[in-house]
């Protein structure tokens, strides 16, 4: 059973930055990484893919994160971050990490596509 543990949300000020890691219990040759967001009243949305292991790299973004946000590895600890940077109010939602074993991330995008999932970390930009 694959478990993934986050950390690192918090309060910030507008334009100001935060780094959110997620940790996997399991190493698999290929998978899809995923950062969504759920901020009250509306759906959960992806904010950045990663696909990881083989035929990997491919890193996708949503338009309202796009060149402020950004998805890496950091390989030894088996993390995957999530650096955002110039944070606004609109920013300011639950965020989770979730993995989809197996798969590139072209066409993945709706939460049902992901059968794991972090316990999730509260972003608030105010």
């Amino acid at each position: 059973h694959v478990q993934l543990v986050e950390s690192g949300g918090g309060l910030v000020q507008p334009g100001g930055s935060l780094r959110l890691s997620c940790t996997a219990s399991d190493a698999t040759a290929r998978y899809c990484m995923a950062w969504f967001r759920q901020a009250p009243g509306k759906e959960r949305e992806t904010v950045a893919r990663m696909t990881i292991g083989v035929g990997g790299g491919t890193k996708h973004y949503s338009d309202s994160v796009l060149g402020r946000f950004t998805i890496s590895l950091d390989d030894p600890k088996n993390t995957v971050l999530l650096q955002m940077d110039n944070l606004k109010p609109k920013d300011t939602a639950m965020y989770y990490c979730a993995k989809r074993v197996g798969r590139r991330c072209v066409g993945l995008r709706a939460p049902s596509d992901f059968p794991y999932w972090g316990q999730g970390t509260q972003v608030t930009v105010s």
